[in-house]
């Protein structure tokens, strides 16, 4: 059986509440309540030796999209993150480890797409990876992390979510 990915805040294709969306100390003008939505994966295979996560925006007007939440190095114990986990004051499994994400520093960035800009995919993606450690740190930017996982990764399972900022 593949890797699932499944969530009690959204299911596939639905939009994300306001508490998923940025908050105003971030200073996007989004004034949502910034925390990390519930997450949960089973049917991990053979060989996981820990789990990473990520949140990706490929809508977003960059040229290379934008990540949202980046988390690795979490034990094969780990099946379950609960709401806010990745959020500032959440709590997250011992071991593992928050990266950079575009917003410039570790933790979760809630959704805030541009006014008009029509709706954005929130891609969760988790990652059942072969080694208990990746070499980063917290200060590593997304896309190195997601290079390292690129050769790592034994399977993975994605859940989309949407928001639209209206004009």
């Amino acid at each position: 059986m593949p890797l699932t990915l499944s969530s009690d805040s959204f299911k596939e294709g639905e939009l994300l509440a306001m508490e998923h969306v940025l908050s105003a100390e971030f200073g996007f003008g989004c004034d949502g309540g910034n925390k990390s939505p519930h997450l949960r994966w089973s049917d991990a295979p053979e060989g996981t030796r820990s789990f990473a996560l990520t949140c990706y925006d490929p809508d977003a007007p960059t040229g290379s999209g934008f990540w949202h939440w980046v988390v690795v190095n979490m034990p094969t114990n780990v099946t379950e993150l609960p709401l806010g986990a990745g959020s500032a004051g959440g709590s997250m499994p011992a071991g593992a480890l928050q990266t950079q994400t575009d917003v410039g520093m570790p933790g979760y960035a809630g959704p805030c797409p541009p006014p008009g800009h029509g709706v954005h995919h929130y891609i969760f993606t988790i990652f059942a990876v072969g080694s208990e450690q990746l070499p980063v740190n917290a200060g590593t930017p997304a896309a190195q992390v997601g290079y390292n996982l690129y050769f790592a990764t034994l399977d993975k399972a994605t859940l989309t979510g949407l928001f639209e900022r209206r004009a």
